[in-house]
């Protein structure tokens, strides 16, 4: 009989994952994640050796659009509209940790 998971594994791995477990939830948890593991069991107990391996259930394929050139704003025009500019960028003020 292969090992189950305890409910001191789930309350450890929980906090360690800074996450607050009350013991319903634990107990919950555990019941779940045996569960999962009793499911991921019965899928290695099949037989996969003829099937292939893939990174998708479908073929993917780029569906985005040729990159053409065009032609786009003046920089400098869109510049000269901004409220404030400085070395060719637009200068915004600071959000994080400054007062000015």
């Amino acid at each position: 009989m292969p090992e189950q998971i305890s409910k001191e594994t789930v309350v450890k791995v929980s906090r360690l994952a800074r996450l607050s477990l009350s013991p319903d939830q634990a107990e919950k948890m555990t019941s779940q994640l045996a569960g999962m593991l009793e499911h991921f069991r019965d899928i290695d107990a099949l037989d996969l050796s003829a099937v292939e391996p893939m990174t998708q259930p479908y073929p993917l394929k780029n569906v985005m659009r040729e990159d053409v050139e065009m032609t786009s704003l003046d920089r400098q025009e869109v510049l000269d509209q901004a409220p404030a500019a400085e070395s060719g960028r637009f200068r915004v003020p600071p959000t994080i940790g400054f007062d000015v």
